[in-house]
């Protein structure tokens, strides 16, 4: 039974999120890494006015910016790095159960997004995935915080304009 509870524990220490994910390729050559803390988007929220235009309406997106607790960047240009990125991303979006919002592909080019929501409450975006892939250069965006989906679908509409 201890032998058991043992596997179980090195299992999960092996687990990847995404700042396991951040943390494991941040270092290698050929890959620029960005972290951006909570303590970071708490002093952004705190401006006066942080307003974009979403579909025609202005909105303060400053309770949406305090409410996150990390963000995470990868880029690389590193082929070797590239293939084991994107295996652990979609590893990642498959394990903690992320529902594809959208998915492109061609001819060697992937590019998925993803959200993950409350699992009590619906209502809530726990947390945004985006992973664009090719042989060349793979990116990695996680965006880890709880907004409600209203305030991220009126993100995600400026975002487009």
């Amino acid at each position: 039974m201890i032998i058991a509870a043992s596997m179980l524990v090195a299992c999960a220490a092996f687990a990847q999120d995404g700042k396991s994910i951040y943390n494991k390729y941040s270092g290698n050559n050929g890959v620029e890494a960005v972290y951006i803390s909570p303590s970071m988007f708490k002093m952004i929220g705190e401006l006066p006015e942080l307003t974009i235009d979403a579909a025609g309406d202005e909105m303060d997106i400053s309770p949406v910016v305090r409410s996150l607790n990390g963000m995470y960047i990868l880029d690389s240009s590193n082929s070797k790095v590239n293939e084991s990125l994107t295996s652990d991303v979609l590893k990642f979006a498959e394990k903690e159960k992320f529902e594809l919002l959208m998915e492109a592909s061609d001819e060697g080019e992937l590019v998925r997004m993803y959200t993950s929501a409350d699992k009590k409450d619906g209502d809530f975006i726990n947390g945004f995935l985006l992973l664009a892939s090719e042989p060349e250069e793979c990116t990695f965006i996680y965006i880890d915080g709880s907004m409600s989906r209203a305030d991220f679908e009126a993100l995600m509409a400026a975002s487009m304009q």
